[in-house]
């Protein structure tokens, strides 16, 4: 398909799952809430149909579940599964920074370079709200040029498996952006010398702490 052909439109199921993802994910939908299929169809406008196919893909990824008499439920996640969590993404994103220490271009540094500054601004402004997912748009740079072919595929596949609530990043709280900035800084400099045994132990450490930071009382 040439760049000028119109995309095929959002299937109704396609729609159904986004949405719902969407809201598993930023636990606006919590843990151990029952989807019952007739009440989302007509939430969303739509026919049960589709509704029940993206709740089959759904429970696919494991973020719902089916009981008898009870239907679907989202899955509620406990402190192991958030440890577990941690860890992946932190195998899968330092394995990234490795690799994209010996494969990223100047001109992708330049744009991590200006992905940074813009947090970096954004946290001097005050504007915290907006760092959360400016981080995850920097990890999941850096691990698409690390590994193009298999990785970033598999660092979102790990981050749409796991609902984060909006208010538990620690982004949104002070006495962590300056920390988690200066890791990100450490990552760029690595990648920037080629470094990747400091790219990927920085990184490391970065994602274990924000996991030891979502797990504190």
């Amino acid at each position: 398909m040439s760049i000028s052909e119109p995309r095929p439109p959002m299937s109704k199921a396609d729609y159904v799952y986004t949405v719902l993802l969407d809201e598993i994910r930023s636990a606006r939908i919590p843990g151990g809430t029952a989807l019952r299929a007739a009440a989302v169809a007509k939430r969303l406008g739509v026919s049960v149909t589709p509704v029940r196919e993206a709740l089959r893909r759904l429970e696919k990824d494991r973020l719902i579940s089916y009981e008898a008499h009870h239907g679907a439920t989202v899955i509620d996640l406990g402190d192991d599964a958030l440890e577990e969590f941690y860890g992946l993404r932190a195998v899968v994103e330092g394995l990234g920074a490795r690799l994209a220490a010996s494969r990223a271009t100047p001109a992708e540094l330049d744009q991590l370079r200006e992905l940074h500054a813009s947090m970096v601004e954004d946290a001097e402004q005050g504007r915290l709200d907006r760092l959360g997912a400016q981080s995850q748009a920097f990890h999941l740079r850096v691990v698409d040029i690390g590994g193009p072919a298999f990785l970033g595929q598999h660092a979102r596949a790990v981050r749409n498996s796991f609902p984060v609530p909006p208010l538990a990043s620690l982004w949104l709280d002070e006495e962590q952006v300056r920390r988690q900035l200066d890791a990100h800084a450490r990552i760029l400099k690595a990648l920037d010398e080629a470094d990747g045994d400091t790219a990927e132990r920085v990184m490391i450490d970065h994602v274990r702490q924000a996991g030891e930071y979502r797990r504190r009382p």
